[in-house]
């Protein structure tokens, strides 16, 4: 029979992670996996308790918060050496699989698919757009072509349709909320990439499995809801700053990784675009200097400065604008 084991991460949002729990505890597979990323709201204490009452919680410590992407790393880590199923689902605390979801997942036929992403909804049933699959532009013409006349997010990212379909669409990337991967696929690349601490994590990990041949599959009937807050403005900008610093530090390795060679000629109109946002801040200079010092921990691919330190670094660039 065929073996899964969940992997959760986890971080002060408690009563997420119990929905996701509960949820959990209904799905076939082996193990679940919980990392905390030291949480300080109760979560550890309930996790234990829960785990005393439960044959299948596996809680994990972290020793710090490492991010999603460095939960993910330690979870992925622990489940193979641990477990040795035969494929891991990973998803965020504030996601959990709809009912009969991994029920679905294991009566596919996964002959031919190396890695799987499920099809994600809000709690309402509407689709979740930040968790939408996608075709690498860059690997194909006809995508890369709508994606520059203006196509946007429409032009490589699967459309409505494809939430329908009957058979397995291909994609090249997508996110770590419902994502199903071989034990085999992982121990081909490696785990994910911890250092990246939050943001990218999930395209940079599933563009790498594709370019090391491995076959990603969209399955619309695998059906995950993600209760997760999203930009309330059109502004999207970004508080904590601290967020932005992840998102183009991480954002430009992401881009590295798709385009190729391509990048060196993409990349100065994405930087420029990040810089332009700075109008939209009530403190642009506090703004810039922090998407600098992303930029040029990409350039020199800088992953390991401590998040206490791009805080701390944050909140002086902040503090010194406002103190002019």
């Amino acid at each position: 029979m065929t073996s899964l084991v969940a992997v959760v991460v986890t971080y002060n949002r408690l009563e997420h992670l119990k929905v996701a729990v509960s949820a959990l505890e209904q799905q076939r597979c082996d193990a679940i996996v919980v990392v905390d990323n030291c949480s300080t709201d109760g979560t550890r204490e309930w996790l234990w308790q829960r785990e005393g009452e439960s044959g299948r919680l596996d809680v994990v410590l972290a020793p710090r918060n490492l991010g999603g992407a460095g939960g993910f790393e330690l979870g992925f880590g622990h489940a193979l050496s641990r477990y040795r199923p035969d494929w891991l689902v990973c998803f965020d605390d504030d996601a959990y699989p709809m009912p009969g979801s991994f029920q679905a997942f294991l009566e596919s036929d996964l002959d031919g698919i190396d890695a799987a992403a499920a099809a994600v909804y809000f709690p309402d049933g509407r689709i979740c757009e930040m968790n939408r699959p996608s075709l690498n532009p860059f690997w194909h013409l006809p995508r890369f072509i709508r994606t520059v006349l203006g196509g946007g997010r429409k032009g490589f990212h699967i459309d409505d349709e494809a939430y329908q379909a009957e058979q397995p669409v291909r994609i090249d990337s997508t996110s770590f909320v419902g994502f199903f991967v071989r034990k085999e696929m992982v121990e081909r690349i490696g785990l994910p990439e911890g250092r990246l601490f939050i943001y990218g994590d999930d395209v940079l990990y599933t563009l790498m499995i594709s370019r090391a041949g491995g076959r990603i599959r969209f399955l619309p009937w695998v059906r995950f809801a993600h209760d997760c807050s999203t930009f309330n403005n059109g502004a999207r900008t970004y508080a904590p700053l601290w967020k932005a610093y992840y998102t183009y530090r991480n954002g430009l390795r992401v881009y590295h990784t798709a385009a190729g060679a391509l990048f060196w000629l993409f990349a100065p109109m994405k930087i420029t675009q990040w810089l332009a946002q700075a109008r939209l801040y009530d403190h642009p200079g506090a703004y810039l200097k922090v998407t600098r010092l992303a930029i040029m921990d990409a350039l020199k691919q800088r992953y390991d400065r401590p998040h206490d330190s791009v805080v701390a670094l944050c909140q002086q660039a902040s503090s010194g604008r406002q103190n002019r």
